[in-house]
């Protein structure tokens, strides 16, 4: 017997809910009327349902203002089956991504709340709204022909990385009356993630940005002819900083549609991009003349006449901007506390022809193991964190990002809050980066963290700095009392140069460094005696040798030290072998992920923290052959890679084992014998 279809009563949902936008005389937009030209822009922007280019149009839209001025874009998707409202993944969030981190057009197009999830996502990438509300209806009739319905809210912002969260159960949309709505938003502002929810949305988006990268080098490698390395730095640079815009200052961030590829004089895609830039650098109120270093050096990649050529009605500029914006806009417009900069700069300098030891020097530091460091180094929100060679500023972003958790944690005024998490961005990091391209990184991720980049500082950490901040109350000395690094190894002591000067200039706090360890075997014994006398090393811990896969094959450790206490000949070290990290890693290049935790990797790097700060009592995971507890000699400086020492005098059980075997090799070798007897006898 042939199934009966299912006919979709979407036309009566839709009338049912426009109905009620009506009966609340809220201003709302049909699917093919506009809304404003920005949100109309980012919908016909964004990439479709299907996974086309553009055309996406919600069923209804409206733009409703709270009490306090704020814009919410509400948008809202009908279908017409019983179970197509929501489709959620294993951990409850809205399903819109497969496996592999691509879209899953399948749940866009079929789910109502997945549909609207995905336009939401289109404002957020495309606009400066950063709050939305997303709503799916759907229903069916039942067997007395009754028209059934229900509903889904959620809310999609930078705060929850654009995946949404469900704010509650409704049967109408009543909450958007406006003697409701303020109402509502309270109680959306009260929706908050975990810091284990956080955590994972986050490592889902890294995953994301990581194949987005891939792509757009890809592409830009491929088929954007003439642009040298630094010059793609800078314009992915300059392209983040026009469109992230300063909406509260009247800094609008710049759209495609800006850029009109015009050769008159003045008024060239480049000329516009750097008059926004210079309004977003005004607008972040940097110092006068660290915005005018980084306009002269994004100037001269942003105005040079091959870029800005017009052929077949627009320039490279435009093209290489749109490709920047739509491959990349949504991860670095939902706030994410990564070290974006420090992926798009390993990305892009995988293309390039280094030596080993030159490539050694740019590898950039896996999020986790910055993490790592910052913890090692002991940082809370009091802490001032340097890092002297600060590359992308990976480090100093690792290190904000626990300030701040840690402020959150111990401060309960909202406002007292707010003060120090700006005292934190702004006087309490320093990096220095000798690489114009690399400093230019450094610059844009602190921007996009929030703005730490006051004194991100363009000099060699070596020979031009004293020591005090780089910006603003110049005179004063910045007091460091916790260091980060991942030095440059072909430096002298594979880079302990830079760990002995930083040192040296702390009174107290501590360090963590992570850096060949051949360093702590000979390469830098001159410079690690020097360290002895004003500090005390804590620990050595050995890393995985894939550490850097696929960028690096050195073998590293991490130091940890005690600053501003000499080192005594009794002082206990603890050596601890790390090189399972419950990381695995591959190479694959297409591959949307190549690091697994599997093997507790969560656990082991926790352990590791708590053994160098308490000691043997924090032993879990670990055991004895991995973790040492020993000494070194302040005056050798080669013997920081210590390991568990093997106790070679024999048991009676190692002596009955070797008996035992004796035993066994006697009788095969008797029995064998018999054998080839008994074959030369014939028998």
């Amino acid at each position: 017997m042939a199934k009966i279809k299912v006919q979709s009563v979407e036309p009566n949902i839709a009338d049912l809910v426009n109905g009620w936008l009506k009966s609340y005389k809220l201003d709302y937009k049909l699917e093919q009327e506009s809304l404003n030209t920005e949100i109309d822009q980012a919908l016909n922007d964004y990439f479709s349902k299907s996974g086309g280019k553009g055309g996406n149009r919600p069923d209804a839209k409206l733009l409703l203002r709270s009490s306090d001025g704020k814009y919410y874009p509400i948008l809202i998707e009908y279908k017409g089956y019983k179970d197509k409202l929501v489709k959620l993944d294993s951990e409850k969030n809205v399903a819109n991504k497969n496996s592999k981190n691509e879209p899953d057009y399948k749940n866009i197009n079929s789910y109502a709340v997945n549909g609207a999830v995905h336009y939401a996502n289109a404002i957020l990438h495309y606009t400066g709204y950063t709050d939305v509300i997303a709503i799916g209806v759907t229903g069916f009739k039942n067997d007395s022909g009754k028209l059934e319905h229900s509903i889904g809210v959620y809310y999609v912002s930078k705060s929850n990385f654009g995946v949404g969260q469900k704010v509650d159960d409704y049967t109408d949309l009543s909450f958007l009356k406006k003697e409701n709505f303020d109402a509502f938003i309270e109680k959306v502002g009260l929706l908050s993630l975990t810091q284990e929810e956080i955590e994972k949305l986050k490592e889902r988006r890294e995953r994301e940005i990581d194949a987005s990268l891939v792509k757009l080098n890809n592409d830009i490698y491929q088929n954007e002819k003439g642009l040298g390395e630094n010059d793609r730095v800078y314009l992915v640079a300059a392209s983040i900083m026009a469109t992230l815009g300063d909406v509260e200052h009247n800094v609008y961030p710049l759209k495609k549609s800006d850029l009109i590829s015009s050769d008159e004089k003045d008024n060239t895609d480049g000329d516009i991009m750097v008059r926004k830039i210079k309004a977003f650098l005004a607008a972040k109120k940097l110092p006068e003349d660290k915005r005018d270093l980084i306009v002269r050096t994004l100037q001269n990649t942003l105005t040079t006449d091959n870029i800005n050529k017009v052929e077949n009605g627009e320039t490279q500029l435009k093209r290489v901007f749109t490709k920047i914006v739509d491959d990349l806009g949504i991860y670095y417009k939902i706030g994410l506390t990564t070290d974006f900069t420090g992926k798009l700069f390993n990305e892009m300098y995988g293309w390039l022809g280094f030596t080993q030891d030159k490539l050694n020097d740019v590898v950039l530091t896996p999020s986790y193991v910055a993490t790592l460091l910052v913890k090692l180094a002991r940082v809370n929100k009091d802490s001032y964190v340097w890092d002297f060679a600060t590359g992308s500023a990976g480090l100093l972003v690792a290190a904000m990002n626990e300030m701040l958790i840690d402020a959150k944690d111990k401060i309960k005024s909202p406002e007292q809050l707010a003060i120090k998490s700006a005292q934190i961005k702004a006087t309490q990091l320093l990096g220095l980066e000798i690489l114009s391209s690399v400093y230019m990184l450094a610059i844009l991720n602190m921007i996009m963290m929030g703005d730490g980049s006051s004194n991100i500082l363009n000099k060699d950490s070596l020979k031009d700095f004293n020591g005090n901040y780089g910006f603003g109350n110049t005179n004063d000395k910045f007091p460091a009392n916790a260091f980060v690094l991942n030095p440059p190894y072909s430096a002298p002591g594979n880079g302990m140069v830079f760990v002995e000067k930083a040192l040296s200039m702390m009174e107290k706090g501590y360090a963590a460094i992570i850096i060949q360890n051949s360093a702590g075997s000979g390469k830098a014994s001159g410079y690690n005696k020097k360290i002895l006398k004003h500090s005390t090393l804590l620990a050595s811990i050995k890393m995985p040798i894939d550490l850097f896969v696929g960028k690096s094959s050195v073998q590293t450790n991490v130091y940890v030290f005690r600053v501003g206490e000499a080192h005594q000949k009794d002082d206990v070290v603890k050596f601890i072998d790390f090189s399972n990290d419950g990381y695995t890693r591959s190479n694959r290049k297409k591959a949307s992920c190549n690091l697994f935790d599997t093997d507790n990797a969560k656990g082991r790097y926790q352990e590791v923290v708590d053994l160098v700060r308490y000691g043997k009592s924090k032993l879990n995971i670990f055991t004895e052959k991995e973790y040492y507890e020993g000494t070194i000699d302040p005056e050798n400086g080669a013997d920081w890679n210590q390991t568990s020492p093997i106790d070679t005098k024999p048991t009676l059980e190692d002596f009955k084992k070797t008996v035992s075997d004796y035993l066994a090799w006697e009788v095969s070798t008797l029995l064998k014998n018999q054998d080839n007897e008994n074959e030369r006898l014939g028998k």
